[in-house]
């Protein structure tokens, strides 16, 4: 059945208030994949020093088991997309929940360290599932007039799971007396905190029941008046349902499905707005940012700081990334993209400075002088705070927005799987890098973080305000 009444101007549509709280349950429910990304990504903070110890691997071992995740993370999402179109975004949604559950109790009950990092790459095809599946099913139910901020969900999920992960390692390590390999419930206290993620990954499995299939999926199946239904569920009862069925089934016919080799050209193998995308997701990734969920426990036990506190801190920087997300999302449509990436590559100059700074004293007693210590502390917090309100959420704006409509899907593709390959190559890499100079692992971050200057103010241009046709 379908409404008589006249649809409200395109740009007015919105969803009836009565069906508001509806929607924002529909797209929370679809967050929690974003929830588990972040808080898969970041629970292996709390178990780095006990795999080292507990199967006696040096750093480029310890290395290659953290980040052989990111492996399976560049594969789930390079297919997510085909997946979700042959099944549909709730069948996706469902199998990333049930690799999460597999890798979580995989990973908490390892017989051998090729078994942990199998499970390793079990989660992280999860994690790149999750990242694709979540923003695109959210962006085709979401009413227009609500699109966008029921899209920052993802993002403010993942920050929350990263934070909410520090948080569970830190209890978890007190109920262990401290001690990683602690026991509890028979296990040791590190295999506890990859195993606690069975319970999220349960709930987001049990929520993928109780949300609608999206409506473009239902069209493409021929599911017309299931997506009708549906429609009336997000939009509410004075829209006209026939005239949006046809709208999506027109957009739909005129997309034009970009290939790789629409991304050549130019001078280097790629059009230059390619190489831009590209070297937004590279920079992005070689301040650092990743040494901060990943190894920051790691990294205050180094210069000597307690294990339950180097916990705690970890927490405390979580804490910050949502601050500075949150800021992030307020500001990034009022003072633009350009503006607010260049305001975090200052701010990370300073706090990834002052880190350099700091780890270049010598240790006395095992620890860093205390002023020193302090300073690494603050700078730290500080560095994620400013890539937070700028970087973390910037760069996605940008690949969403900067690439002509024929070739967006595999741009954006492209510049992700740069992503992907960048963060592989930082957190392999820290703790060699780490063992020979850590003083000078950060004056390596730091320059980077310097050369996203002028790389923004020369080769990036603003997109605030644009329409996505006006890129061409």
């Amino acid at each position: 059945m379908t409404s008589t009444a006249q649809p409200p101007p395109s740009g007015a549509r919105a969803a009836h208030p009565e069906h508001l709280g509806h929607v924002i349950f529909i797209a929370a429910a679809a967050a929690m994949g974003g929830f588990l990304f972040g808080y898969d990504s970041a629970v292996i903070n709390g178990a780095v020093e006990a795999i080292r110890h507990r199967y006696d691997i040096d750093s480029a071992a310890l290395a290659q088991v953290i980040a052989i995740a990111l492996i399976g993370c560049a594969i789930g999402a390079a297919t997510a997309g085909r997946i979700a179109d042959r099944i549909g975004r709730i069948r996706c949604m469902q199998i990333s929940a049930a690799l999460f559950i597999v890798s979580a109790v995989g990973s908490a009950l390892p017989f051998a360290l090729y078994d942990l990092a199998f499970w390793r790459v079990v989660g992280g095809f999860a994690i790149g599932m999750a990242s694709v599946i979540g923003p695109a099913y959210i962006a085709e139910v979401a009413p227009a007039a609500y699109r966008g901020r029921l899209g920052s969900f993802q993002q403010a999920a993942i920050v929350i799971g990263i934070a909410i992960s520090q948080l569970v390692n830190w209890g978890i390590l007190n109920a262990a007396g401290g001690d990683q390999r602690g026991e509890i419930m028979g296990l040791e206290a590190w295999q506890v905190m990859l195993g606690v993620m069975v319970i999220p990954a349960v709930l987001y499995g049990l929520l993928s029941f109780a949300i609608p299939e999206s409506p473009r999926f239902l069209i493409s199946a021929g599911k017309d008046e299931r997506a009708r239904e549906v429609l009336r569920e997000v939009e509410g009862d004075s829209v006209d349902l026939d005239a949006r069925v046809a709208e999506i089934e027109h957009a739909m016919k005129s997309e034009h499905k970009s290939v790789f080799k629409d991304l050549l050209g130019g001078s280097f193998f790629f059009k230059p707005i390619v190489w831009i995308g590209i070297g937004l997701s590279v920079f992005q990734q070689f301040v650092g940012i990743n040494v901060a969920f990943y190894y920051s426990s790691t990294l205050w036990q180094s210069v000597g700081v307690d294990p339950s506190e180097s916990f705690f801190y970890s927490f405390t920087t979580s804490i910050i990334n949502i601050v500075g997300t949150v800021i992030a999302m307020i500001f990034v449509d009022r003072i633009g993209r350009k503006p607010l990436a260049l305001i975090g590559s200052v701010g990370m100059v300073i706090g990834l400075g002052l880190e350099a700074w700091a780890f270049s004293f010598d240790l006395v007693d095992g620890k860093l002088p205390a002023t020193q210590g302090w300073v690494a502390l603050i700078a730290a917090h500080v560095f994620v705070l400013f890539f937070a309100l700028s970087w973390g959420v910037v760069v996605w704006v940008f690949l969403g927005e900067m690439f002509p409509n024929k070739i967006r899907a595999a741009a954006l593709g492209v510049a992700a799987s740069a992503q992907w390959i960048a963060n592989w190559a930082i957190t392999a890499s820290f703790p060699s890098l780490a063992d020979w100079n850590l003083s000078l692992t950060y004056v390596i971050y730091t320059v980077f973080a310097a050369l996203s200057i002028p790389f923004v103010l020369k080769f990036v241009t603003e997109t605030k305000g644009k329409t996505l046709e006006e890129m061409g």
